[in-house]
């Protein structure tokens, strides 16, 4: 099948799946005399795999370790049991996050309760005179699991 095809059985932008192949996490294809990539159904399970882990949230670094057991089947599996483990704490540590997040923009709404003029607003306000005391982005979260989202 072509790359288009293969785009639509798996649900995939044609971009993400050259993205993929660039990033080693999907195999070069075959070539048609044409030059067109040439995929076939092993294509299409090693992208639903790949999918299915970005759906997860996992990094490309982490999916790359999986791909590299699941193509050694004969490998012992105790670094997927750690990778998970660690995943799963990264999952913990962004619900936390995200809480806190929640809880910080519910106290920020109760700053304007009704509608008035946007030089009065206290969400405005607040926004402004929180972002002149804001830690740089890069100091924020230190201990993000490395690798791209």
């Amino acid at each position: 099948m072509k790359i288009s095809e293969l785009a639509s059985a798996t649900g995939t932008p044609v971009e993400t799946i050259r993205f993929y192949e660039r990033e080693g996490l999907l195999p070069a294809p075959e070539r048609a005399d044409n030059n067109y990539r040439v995929y076939g159904p092993p294509h299409v399970e090693r992208l639903a795999f790949v999918r299915h882990c970005r759906n997860l949230d996992m990094t490309l670094d982490e999916i790359r370790v999986l791909l590299r057991y699941k193509d050694a089947p004969q490998e012992h599996c105790g670094e997927v049991n750690a990778l998970l483990d660690e995943h799963i704490g990264h999952v913990a540590r962004r619900i936390r996050e995200l809480r806190e997040l929640e809880k910080a923009l519910k106290e920020l709404r109760q700053q304007c309760s009704q509608g008035q003029l946007a030089r009065d607003c206290g969400i405005l306000n607040e926004l402004t005179q929180a972002a002149h005391q804001a830690p740089s982005p890069r100091s924020r979260r230190p201990d993000h699991v490395k690798g791209s989202h």
